[in-house]
């Protein structure tokens, strides 16, 4: 309790060292105006002592005081400090009095400096830590889109099935009901471990997807439609491959498969595989279009865009070709060759 007394008063302190400042300064006009006159006099070695005082509240308003009370109080205690030197010198020159004051003025804008400095990268470094967690929630979005998104539209693929079956055998709606279960409880689980990252952003390294949460999420695609599915992960990619590299390949694919519902539900053959070609790792989905080109959407989502981006800060890359009716996804990273935080085995 008395410490949290004493930090209290501190901090009221700070706050009002600004008036402090200012108060101090205009008493210093009033001694110097009552002093008994002289540079050499006895009352002008007090003075210059008061001046020092002015000064070190000038430091402390800059460094703690509000905006407002340092424009007021630094700007009154700079005024006394220019003015105090010239009123024990009634007989100086124009120019000696210009010089004065321009010499005096030096502590003021010192003061700015010295106090205002670390109250600058104070505000900067709030600033960046207001940025970074902007930036970690719009990852987290991203994640919502990536992993949510496609469980979600298993949901609504396993939904159409299973309406479509339910007319003329009810008995078979009952599989694509479990697997909508299945889907939707997936769903909840990102969205359990996307609120559990808002509340604890050190969980984040901890909680990234890796390649075997990606064999889980394929098979759920293709339990959840009609498309032959194949994985294809060579061991020497996997091993190539940060902790931060197999979630964004982790990312990057259920972003194809996502696209490949939405855009060519008929698909009959997705083609998925990994593999070290040099120094980078490549990801390739290879999907057909099916027996009926679907139609074309005039507006999509920003995942493709958004991961793009994020390849490109890891130095990677993103292409999107399509040609003889086959649409081609190829993502290649860097090859992680240090050693550190590498993916876990995916069994």
């Amino acid at each position: 309790m008395r410490r949290a007394w004493s930090g209290a008063r501190w901090a009221a302190a700070h706050r009002w060292s600004g008036h402090a400042a200012g108060i101090a300064g205009g008493g210093l006009l009033v001694a110097a105006v009552l002093g008994e006159g002289g540079a050499e006099s006895r009352s002008a070695r007090w003075l210059f002592a008061a001046a020092l005082v002015v000064m070190a509240l000038q430091v402390a308003a800059c460094r703690w005081s509000p905006v407002r009370s340092v424009v007021a109080g630094v700007g009154l205690a700079g005024l006394a400090l220019m003015l105090w030197p010239q009123l024990l010198i009634p007989s100086a020159s124009v120019f000696e009095r210009v010089g004065i004051s321009a010499f005096w003025a030096l502590p003021t804008v010192l003061a700015v400096l010295v106090g205002g400095y670390p109250r600058l990268m104070e505000r900067r470094h709030g600033r960046d830590l207001l940025d970074a967690r902007r930036a970690q929630q719009l990852e987290l979005a991203h994640d919502l889109h990536d992993f949510v998104a496609h469980d979600v539209s298993g949901i609504v693929a396993q939904a159409q099935a299973a309406r479509f079956v339910a007319g003329q055998d009810p008995a078979a709606a009952l599989p694509a009901l479990e697997r909508i279960e299945r889907a939707g409880l997936t769903a909840l689980e990102a969205i359990d471990q996307s609120v559990a990252l808002l509340r604890d952003p050190d969980l984040s390294r901890d909680s990234l997807p890796d390649l075997e949460g990606l064999r889980g999420a394929v098979s759920r695609f293709a339990l959840a439609g009609d498309a032959t599915t194949s994985l294809e992960i060579a061991p020497e990619a996997e091993d190539a491959l940060s902790r931060l590299g197999a979630a964004t390949i982790h990312r990057a694919t259920l972003e194809a498969l996502t696209n490949v519902r939405r855009h060519a539900p008929q698909a009959r053959q997705v083609d998925i595989a990994l593999t070290l070609e040099g120094e980078a790792v490549r990801l390739s989905v290879i999907n057909d279009l099916g027996p009926t080109p679907p139609p074309r959407r005039h507006r999509g989502g920003t995942g493709l865009a958004t991961l793009t981006e994020r390849l490109r800060t890891m130095n990677g890359t993103l292409e999107t070709t399509g040609h003889h009716g086959r649409w081609h996804v190829t993502v290649t990273l860097p090859a992680d060759r240090s050693g550190g935080s590498p993916c876990p085995p995916a069994s």
